[in-house]
């Protein structure tokens, strides 16, 4: 890659490397950082003329040194108060770094799939302190383009939360490509859209490596935030065979069918499957039916909604439209096995008199003081007696009620093609829809309708979190 030194009003930028595999845009991007010059007002000169955003590289002939001039303005910057300011006074964009949930990012050509799965992630607290107690794991079994992907997501999420204008995640997005070149994939000299899933499912992957390897890591800090332990029951009607298994995944799978209008619903299908394998005892193939329990919880719990499917005759992943209705408040006990459900009687009966007290149905005297100080807000515990991600040394107990936290939308027939989209509720409550480099405010009602049906943005992955109780 040739690298370049570009000239803006008084300032000179060195060593600025051109990947002349990207298009102009990238570069721009590049320069959008470093200058606060937003692409769309970058006039940089070029052999031929002013460089565009699709140029071909080639055609322009960049050499290594080369001095390049740009013109533009950048974005203003509004100099500090110096008179103290309480939170409640804050204009709306301040107020908004003030509570965590302060930038969009900058769309870098179909890269959508990627900034809501980004804003999603980021609305972790527990996720952000494990990354910045990151250290790179030495003569460890981690390869050099997972720990950079690693350290990227832990510097993207920094530049979040003290950044008041958009940002360009062009250094996240190039370490992406470099561990997953599937998402470099290119068409007509441009980036192809991606399944936001895939991208959400890999970079949980990789951290799940770089974390519990790195050596600041206690425990296995991915599986305790986002991890679903699974018993299954693998029975042969036909030959009376009959097994178990255990796994963990990373999200439960809402599968969609003609009898399925609810959340609900849609997991009850995706715990059971049927599949063909060889009989040992027949000595041929033969039907399996594979039922699963959830046997351990995760503080939040991912569940994606099957929407796509591979249409042999377009060639193309395909979109289920259907409306699938989702609640705020999950409750999953009914999904989990004998085991866990008598794990969570206990914790379940404490929530329950937490919230009858609540909505004022209880008024006599409570005794017990464990059961006075259960509360209905969320706790920063992990999972069930696990304090190794919790913010203060009281321990929690899981309930197999989750809250609605985080939602991934898409709009459009097509995985590889529409609109990404994420909507994150803030600790105040409040709700931002994240369209890239636009968030705005969202009420909470609208959230739930976001459930298909149509070509409006639909549900593509909710994220929930886990409701505790002291132990």
């Amino acid at each position: 890659m040739p690298t370049v030194s570009v000239k803006w009003q008084k300032q000179t930028f060195s060593g600025v490397e051109i990947d002349t595999s990207q298009p102009p845009y990238v570069f721009k991007c590049q320069l959008y950082d470093l200058s606060g010059v937003p692409p769309e007002r970058q006039k940089i000169m070029v052999k031929g003329g002013l460089l565009k955003d699709d140029d071909d590289w080639s055609k322009i002939a960049i050499k290594e040194g080369q001095k390049l001039m740009m013109m533009g303005t950048a974005d203003e910057i509004v100099a500090p108060e110096k008179s103290i300011v309480f939170v409640e006074d804050l204009p709306e964009e301040e107020l908004a770094v003030a509570v965590g949930h302060s930038a969009g990012l900058v769309n870098l050509g179909n890269t959508c799939y990627m900034n809501s799965t980004l804003q999603c992630l980021h609305s972790v607290p527990e996720l952000k302190s494990a990354l910045i107690d990151y250290s790179t794991p030495e003569g460890r079994n981690v390869d050099q383009p997972s720990n950079l992907l690693t350290v990227a997501t832990r510097d993207l999420f920094k530049e979040l939360d003290k950044s008041a204008k958009p940002v360009a995640p062009m250094h996240f997005w190039m370490v992406l490509r470099k561990k997953y070149p599937q998402f470099g994939q290119m068409q007509n000299h441009a980036f192809m859209q991606q399944d936001a899933e895939e991208c959400w499912t890999q970079l949980l992957y990789t951290l799940s490596q770089t974390l519990n390897a790195s050596s600041s890591g206690s425990g296995d800090t991915m599986k305790n935030l986002f991890g679903v332990d699974l018993v299954s029951r693998i029975h042969c009607q036909e030959s009376g065979e009959e097994s178990s298994e255990a796994e963990s995944v990373y999200s439960l799978k809402c599968h969609i069918s003609q009898e399925v209008n609810h959340l609900h619903e849609g997991l009850k299908h995706g715990l059971k499957s049927e599949y063909e394998k060889n009989s040992p005892s027949l000595g041929r193939s033969a039907i399996y039916l594979k039922e699963s329990r959830i046997n351990g919880l995760p503080r939040y719990l991912t569940i994606q909604f099957v929407r796509f499917f591979w249409k042999r005759e377009s060639n193309q992943k395909a979109k289920i439209l259907r409306k699938v209705d989702y609640p705020l408040e999950l409750d999953i006990y009914d999904l989990c096995s004998d085991e866990l459900r008598q794990k969570l009687d206990g914790p379940r009966k404490i929530l329950r008199e937490a919230e009858a007290r609540k909505a004022g149905l209880k008024k006599n005297k409570i005794s017990d003081s464990k059961e006075k100080d259960a509360e209905m807000t969320d706790a920063t515990g992990s999972s069930a007696g696990d304090t190794s991600m919790t913010s203060s040394t009281e321990e929690t107990e899981l309930t197999g009620v989750y809250d609605l936290v985080a939602v991934l939308t898409h709009k459009g027939r097509s995985a590889d093609s529409g609109h990404y989209v994420a909507w994150v509720k803030q600790e105040n409550g409040k709700w931002i829809q994240f369209d890239d480099d636009n968030p705005t405010t969202q009420r909470e009602e609208d959230i739930t309708k976001l459930s298909g049906g149509g070509d409006w943005h639909m549900a593509y992955i909710c994220m929930y979190k886990a409701r505790v109780v002291p132990k």
